[in-house]
């Protein structure tokens, strides 16, 4: 579905992303992991378009979108979800995930785009009490979970998370686990930054892994958490899928 080649990114000299090869197949749970400063979140942005790569392609079902801008991208079905959370702080929860679900409709197919809105609302979880008030009144993980119903209503092929769990409590991470899940299951490719190693390894199918801005190893998870590189520069000790 996405294939990167030989991507890189420079900032002002600070090389983020150093010819990077990557693939996501489709319906499949990618994830992405690394240290701080890796370049995980970069590729993201190039792949959505925030960023253009300096050198190299980013093709999405056999079409170069390495040059294109993020409305069309989106429009062609990724869509991004920032680690950051963002909103239109003045609208209400409902009014932010309508402008998702009309995003780039010259014709408006659902019947009813409202209901849209407030069936995704449901699917995340939200409150339906928090439906009608400002988004700048939700809190941290409210938003999160409108900013995943707002990504979801553009009705995406590939889906970004960008470290949906910070900031979770056991219990929320829980939820969110099952909630990635069940999104696959409806039919949608995802690709995940993380760095709770306990839910890339249980959720994903494939993990590669960046180290100052190079892929220094991609595999099962079974394979990348003994790798003995990756437990050098990253885990610090080998990952036991056995642990509490």
């Amino acid at each position: 579905m996405l294939k990167c080649i030989g991507v890189s990114k420079e900032f002002g000299g600070l090389k983020a992303l150093k010819k990077v090869d990557f693939t996501v197949n489709e319906n499949e749970i990618a994830g992405l992991v690394g240290p701080n400063g890796s370049g995980k979140s970069t590729l993201l942005n190039v792949i959505s378009g925030v960023y253009k790569p300096d050198s190299g392609k980013v093709l999405f079902m056999n079409e170069d979108i390495s040059k294109l801008p993020p409305y069309l991208i989106c429009s062609k079905g990724i869509t991004k979800t920032s680690q950051s959370v963002q909103s239109f702080p003045d609208m209400t929860t409902l009014e932010n995930v309508l402008a998702g679900v009309l995003f780039g409709r010259k014709e408006v197919k659902e019947h009813d785009p409202l209901r849209k809105a407030k069936e995704l609302l449901e699917f995340v979880g939200l409150d339906q009490e928090k439906f009608n008030i400002p988004a700048r009144n939700l809190n941290v993980v409210e938003l999160r979970r409108v900013q995943l119903a707002r990504a979801l209503a553009t009705a995406p092929k590939l889906l970004l998370l960008d470290e949906i769990l910070t900031g979770l409590t056991p219990k929320e991470s829980d939820e969110a686990i099952a909630l990635v899940k069940l999104i696959r299951k409806q039919g949608v490719t995802i690709l995940m930054v993380e760095h709770v190693m306990k839910v890339i390894m249980g959720l994903c199918d494939r993990v590669t892994v960046l180290h100052h801005g190079e892929k220094i190893c991609e595999g099962t998870p079974e394979k990348v958490c003994t790798d003995e590189n990756v437990v050098k520069v990253y885990l610090g000790k080998k990952f036991s899928f056995y642990e509490d």
